[in-house]
């Protein structure tokens, strides 16, 4: 059974969705909003395997409008969308290829990785599933008029990572006006990556994985435009603390926390004020938040 199959029988009940979504979403771009962006993490992972396109298709049937997903860059430079730095957790690495342990991501070609499945792990019905690339990943979500928060993951180990980023997403019309404006975020645990992306592309929004203090967040408003922490790090008083500043744009830094898998923590971290809340539950999250 397709996902998007499994998904119908809730799909009335889903549209429902883009009456709170539209404006969230438009919200994203103008600052103000009355509820926190719902944001399907790896897609809606609690569905479909993470970062595959079924995990997309599985947002889009929930009528998500966001979608979170990670790049790696493969040994022969091409980025993939996978969140482990290696691939034995989400796909059949080992089995196929025995003598290549630890299976990490680098030391993989683009077409070793696309043999791989990457959807049995999660459930017989995804058997076959890919690591797709980012090119088909940006694909998928432009046939679905969805959104993107790319976060460059582990940026440390793939030099140059950032550049390439930015060509794909230049060579697949997601750097264009309305695309920018709209429909894009960059994030990343590592400051200098964020760093990177915005002295290369200034326009983009960009966002600070992680819980600066809050005596460091003037230096990280100074590049970025969000600040997102786990739940676990944040209550009101620090999430008023990084919406009084203006990030690299000349508005309020925004914060996006993560992981939010359940109605009542989404209820609480709404409460706190967030912008935001990235979730492998999204239905959950926006039923418990509208």
């Amino acid at each position: 059974m397709s996902v998007r199959t499994a998904t119908a029988s809730g799909a009335a009940a889903a549209l429902l969705g883009t009456c709170f979504l539209l404006p969230a979403a438009q919200a994203q771009a103008t600052g103000t909003q009355d509820s926190p962006v719902v944001y399907a993490h790896r897609g809606a992972s609690a569905y479909a395997p993470e970062n595959t396109l079924a995990a997309v298709d599985a947002a889009d049937d929930l009528g998500i409008a966001w979608v979170e997903n990670d790049v790696q860059l493969t040994k022969d430079g091409v980025l993939v969308v996978v969140h482990d730095t290696t691939l034995n957790r989400t796909t059949d690495a080992e089995e196929v290829f025995p003598d290549r342990a630890p299976w990490a991501v680098k030391d993989f070609t683009a077409a070793e990785i696309a043999k791989l499945d990457a959807g049995s792990w999660f459930g017989a019905g995804f058997a076959g599933a890919r690591v797709p690339t980012l090119t088909q990943y940006l694909h998928r979500l432009e046939r679905n008029h969805q959104k993107l928060l790319l976060e460059i993951k582990s940026p440390e180990i793939y030099p140059g990572i950032e550049k390439e980023t930015l060509r794909v997403l230049r060579k697949e019309g997601w750097l264009d006006r309305n695309h920018v404006k709209h429909k894009l975020i960059i994030q990343s645990f590592g400051a200098e990556s964020v760093k990177t992306v915005h002295a290369q592309r200034p326009d983009v929004v960009t966002g600070f994985l992680g819980t600066p203090a809050v005596a460091d967040l003037p230096s990280y408003a100074a590049f970025t435009d969000q600040i997102n922490p786990s739940h676990t790090t944040i209550g009101a008083d620090y999430v008023a603390a990084v919406q009084k500043l203006k990030g690299a744009h000349g508005k309020p830094l925004r914060v996006n926390t993560w992981t939010v898998n359940d109605a009542a923590k989404a209820a609480q971290v709404a409460g706190f004020g967030v912008d935001g809340i990235i979730t492998n539950n999204p239905d959950v999250v926006r039923d418990a938040t509208r």
